[in-house]
């Protein structure tokens, strides 16, 4: 299948689940993972029409950003403090932020180059031990923390799902970390956004956008069948 062929798939998909969530694609923000793929690829997949890349390195975010200065990039990979530097103030959200100790080097790194980063706090709803991400029950000590950083604004929260779930399950997931999304969201935070909720990737998109997503992370969905899950 050819990339432009994949692309309409996803988008139908993304409608088709929209509609059944009481909205429509307008709602929903893709980003394609362009992780590992060739430059060229990437500026294909961008004159077809995606604006939004995510990338899990931030070195390959650093190389790319350049070569599509006018596309939205977004850092969605575990993120080390000394890459810092690589991402802030370059990208249009910082998905992955998972400890208070990463979003306070943030702000701090913000504050010394004279910019306002927009992130998501990343929450390990499935429980996985090799997963990334603050537990559920940490998200109201977290928010309150970044009140006082004035140069970070929390935009919402981002999960990954679980490829040892059943289809049930991961509704149930998907469902519960939207309740609390939800719920953020109508508290009044200093300093807090809360816009996007980031769930759902190739194998299981279509059921967050079911269960309350606004943002999906699309890889192999769209640049096809890699060695290893996206």
């Amino acid at each position: 299948m050819l990339i432009e062929e994949r692309i309409e798939v996803v988008k139908n998909n993304i409608e088709q689940s929209a509609k059944l969530s009481g909205r429509t694609s307008k709602d929903i923000s893709l980003i394609a993972v362009s992780k590992t793929i060739d430059i060229e690829t990437v500026k294909e997949v961008h004159k077809l029409g995606i604006n939004d890349f995510g990338e899990n390195k931030p070195q390959e975010l650093r190389d790319k950003i350049p070569e599509i200065p006018e596309a939205s990039w977004h850092m969605i990979g575990r993120l080390q403090s000394n890459k810092i530097k690589y991402v802030v103030g370059k990208t249009k959200l910082i998905q992955s932020v998972d400890n208070l100790e990463l979003m306070q080097k943030i702000n701090d790194f913000a504050i010394k180059t004279g910019v306002v980063q927009d992130i998501l706090i990343q929450v390990n709803m499935s429980k996985e031990i090799q997963k990334a991400g603050i537990d559920e029950n940490d998200i109201d000590r977290i928010l309150l923390e970044a009140c006082s950083m004035k140069n970070i604004k929390v935009k919402g929260l981002m999960t990954i799902g679980s490829a040892f779930m059943t289809e049930y399950e991961l509704e149930k997931m998907f469902e519960k970390c939207n309740n609390i999304f939800v719920d953020k969201k109508q508290k009044k935070y200093d300093n807090i956004d809360m816009e996007y909720l980031s769930m759902g990737m190739s194998g299981d998109y279509m059921t967050a956008i079911r269960c309350g997503s606004n943002m999906v992370r699309i890889g192999s969905g769209i640049f096809g069948p890699r060695n290893y899950n996206i």
